[in-house]
């Protein structure tokens, strides 16, 4: 069939494209910024339509002599994601009728019975209703935790169950939670397109097992073969709270782990079975707890996560300014440019480059970046903790520590936006061009401010960039030098 994809360069639409092809659909994807899909290893099988799913044109033009939508957007980290969600949808629902599309999929959260739902849960339910009453036919399922490698879910059970062998929790981790694993979820999705046309209406999607928040940290510490996690239960930590705390111990930043820790504050637990009528189990059937923690850890030791929850961002509006303009149109823009020459050649130089953040640190004052990285973290923002998704390879578009990989042209620019809470906008951005038998390394570091606070940030730190973008220019073209010593 001919599918198109809203949603893409997220944690399952950058999943379930692969799949879809897979199955032997021909697939469209509407991208705000297509660059991101570029390094996808599905990036020339499929046609990419640059939009966005706000505008009407956009989504008329990506759906256009299509099929099969999957519809696979939401504005999570927006202060007004409901607002926006909810006229999306309804642009997208009369685009899709406009268009003769045969079949919308959507993919929610679980709406417990009888109980207030969070502001995020009520949010996809009203997404979910809005495209249930158009008129072409749409197949709404409802997951609560999905458990894979790179799911912000899996993420925060992760960290908190590693990081801590105590912890003291708030009285929801005894709710019951329904996970179902990511393939199981891809599985029901990619079918979703093969049900019958008469088929409409809202299914619950959900793994073998229910569990308490609390057993699934036990058993997640026993696949791992980590010591028995002492939890204690206490009724004053509120979902508000539990998610300050989220915030400082994983990579889950606040915006991200506030609405997933009020999710949890109901039952989520499929109300039926109701699905199998129209896609039967999976031939090996549906994978239980343990083995879907077993797969997700399999996929992290062995680097082969194709997509992670923060691979989504708010990006910026493709009006906005580049620091590649010829004249900047923001307003005032403070630099940092450095330029060092190394006798290492380009491919090395490119090598420790592409190689930067995570693990391998940023090659200058360490402590410096740690401190900014913590203090980023306690007012909400990404931190240093998001880390990289590949210890060598990056993607355009995926995240890399506090920073989003925003231009990717290997083996000669690598361009960084700064995710950071600051008061404006900050890019990083490293540059190898070829000298003779070696290379320059050229750094430029760019900072748009925001009012007097961003023009007072740069003052205040301006004294420090010797220390830090000087030493990472001379660190970088060192460990170049380095690898290449006899």
């Amino acid at each position: 069939m001919r599918c198109v994809v809203f949603g893409a360069t997220g944690y399952i639409g950058g999943r379930l494209v692969p799949e879809l092809l897979k199955a032997g659909h021909t697939v469209r994807v509407l991208a705000r910024t297509p660059g991101k899909l570029a390094d996808t290893p599905w990036h020339d099988e499929v046609e990419v339509v640059q939009g966005d799913v706000t505008s009407a044109d956009d989504v008329a033009r990506a759906l256009a002599g299509q099929e099969v939508l999957y519809y696979l957007v939401h504005s999570l980290t927006r202060a007004d994601f409901d607002t926006v969600d909810r006229k999306a949808a309804e642009l997208v629902v009369r685009a899709a009728d406009e268009q003769g599309l045969t079949r919308i999929v959507y993919l929610g959260g679980i709406n417990p019975d009888g109980q207030d739902l969070s502001r995020h849960l009520a949010s996809r339910a009203e997404v979910g209703r809005i495209l249930l009453e158009g008129r072409v036919p749409a197949l709404v399922l409802q997951a609560a935790v999905i458990l894979g490698s790179g799911s912000a879910s899996f993420e925060m059970l992760r960290y908190l169950t590693e990081r801590l062998p105590a912890m003291v929790t708030p009285r929801w981790v005894r709710n019951l939670i329904q996970p179902i694993a990511v393939r199981d979820v891809l599985y029901y999705l990619t079918r979703g397109a093969e049900v019958a046309p008469e088929v409409r209406g809202a299914f619950d999607i959900g793994g073998p097992d229910v569990l308490s928040y609390l057993e699934m940290m036990r058993r997640y510490a026993r696949v791992a073969a980590l010591p028995r996690r002492i939890i204690v239960p206490v009724p004053v930590l509120t979902p508000w709270l539990s998610a300050q705390w989220v915030n400082l111990v994983t990579p889950v930043p606040r915006a991200i782990a506030v609405p997933l820790m009020e999710s949890l504050i109901n039952d989520v637990v499929c109300r039926d079975h109701a699905i199998a009528e129209h896609i039967p189990d999976p031939a090996d059937g549906l994978v239980g707890y343990d083995h879907a923690v077993e797969l997700a850890l399999a996929k992290i030791r062995d680097l082969d996560v194709p997509t992670r929850w923060s691979d989504a961002d708010a990006g910026t509006a493709p009006s906005d300014p580049l620091p590649t303009d010829p004249e900047w149109s923001g307003g005032s823009l403070y630099r940092d440019e450095r330029s060092l020459a190394t006798p290492a050649d380009p491919q090395t130089v490119w090598a420790v480059v592409e190689a930067i953040g995570g693990e391998n640190g940023w090659y200058s004052f360490p402590l410096a970046w740690s401190v900014r990285g913590w203090m980023d973290r306690v007012v909400g923002g990404a931190g240093l903790r998001r880390g990289r998704r590949d210890p060598h390879r990056l993607r355009a578009g995926e995240a890399l520590d506090w920073w989003r990989v925003e231009q990717l042209e290997r083996p000669h620019l690598l361009r960084l936006r700064a995710e950071m809470r600051v008061p404006g906008r900050a890019w990083l951005e490293l540059r190898v061009e070829p000298d003779g038998t070696g290379a320059v390394y050229h750094q430029r570091a760019l900072f748009e401010p925001r009012g007097l606070a961003g023009h007072l940030y740069w003052k205040a730190i301006a004294p420090f960039h010797a220390v830090i973008f000087g030493g990472m220019a001379r660190n970088i073209t060192g460990a170049a030098e380095a690898t290449t010593a006899p």
